[in-house]
């Protein structure tokens, strides 16, 4: 499985240049569901993931990687519970509210701030309103998941 996911990289790469599309992760089934998660600087819309399952498809299926219309193909985006997994996301997601999960398992939930090569900064709401908010940095060697909070 390694090989065909190295494979379908290699395919879908050319395909993203001169985009702010980014691959997030490849996933192979055994029955040859083949699911392609992609994200975007600029988010990831419907057209854009049509366009790139129309073009990748039959790159796929012209490779011989996998019997020719015996896969399936899904093209996405990682769905909202789905932790960050790359610098390119915890850039994007600068603004918004996060959980970080740290290698013991302690939960912070704040404001993802900054972002540097070594760590994220988070200001987090205190208990009591008249504290003040309270700036912590995380290394990222001790960020365990961190998962996008959707605010209704």
């Amino acid at each position: 499985m390694a090989e065909i996911t190295e494979k379908i990289y290699e395919l879908l790469e050319p395909l993203l240049e001169g985009t702010d599309i980014f691959i997030v992760n490849i996933k192979i089934k055994p029955i040859n569901n083949i699911k392609v998660y992609l994200d975007a600087d600029s988010g990831f819309s419907i057209e854009k993931c049509s366009s790139v399952n129309r073009k990748l498809y039959p790159l796929i299926e012209g490779s011989g990687l996998v019997p020719a219309e015996d896969f399936s193909l899904e093209v996405s985006s990682p769905g909202v519970d789905e932790p960050l997994t790359q610098m390119r996301q915890y850039k994007k997601n600068i603004g918004r509210k996060v959980t970080v999960t740290d290698n013991e398992g302690v939960e912070k939930t704040g404001i993802l701030k900054e972002l540097t090569e070594e760590h994220i900064t988070l200001e987090i709401k205190p208990a009591k309103q008249k504290q003040a908010l309270i700036i912590t940095q995380i290394p990222f060697s001790n960020i365990k998941k961190t998962v996008v909070q959707i605010i209704f």
